[in-house]
């Protein structure tokens, strides 16, 4: 077992094995990422791969500063989506639900994953942009605090108060749609 910043170094000098360990370690995540955030299947599959592609590219300027590796893939990622978003307008997306996947011989369980993931996009759609942010960084992808605060530019404290504000706004939002108030 290799450590992330051996195998960073090792694809910095040209090993493409150690850079694949790299994407296949970070993949899931970047595309979970990219999928809550583009809500389109075709989209996210694209944008992750030119996320990658860029990496591939800029490598050899990555400087190793003790922070997770995630958090400069996550940081291209979030690029790719803000340029994605300057070119291309919303209409005509394929809804987030086409994004997760399930078992392909439950229709009860499609149907219900997709009821309510798309009940959680809509209830995302009203939190602020920073909010929507930390709740596809922290849950969508998984991320730490500290991860999250690297990729969005913020200080810890700042992630655990947006994450507490969303959260809040998530609970009354889906509270009020389920006792229809």
């Amino acid at each position: 077992m290799h450590s992330e910043e051996e195998l960073v170094r090792r694809a910095q000098q040209g090993d493409t094995e150690a850079f694949a360990l790299l994407c296949e370690a970070h993949f899931d995540r970047i595309y979970r990422y990219v999928a809550l955030k583009v809500r389109n299947r075709a989209d996210a599959e694209d944008l992750t791969q030119e996320a990658f592609l860029k990496a591939t590219e800029a490598i050899g300027s990555y400087r190793w500063k003790g922070l997770p590796f995630a958090s400069w893939l996550f940081r291209i990622a979030h690029n790719q989506v803000v340029d994605h978003f300057r070119k291309v307008s919303k209409e005509g997306e394929v809804p987030l639900d086409e994004a997760i996947t399930v078992a392909p011989d439950d229709p009860a369980s499609i149907t219900e994953q997709r009821m309510t993931v798309a009940q959680l996009a809509a209830a995302c759609d009203q939190l602020s942009e920073a909010q929507r942010e930390v709740i596809y960084l922290r849950f969508g992808s998984e991320l730490s605090i500290a991860e999250t605060a690297v990729v969005m530019g913020k200080r810890q404290g700042a992630i655990k108060a947006l994450q507490h504000d969303a959260v809040v706004k998530l609970r009354r939002i889906v509270f009020q749609e389920d006792t229809g108030k």
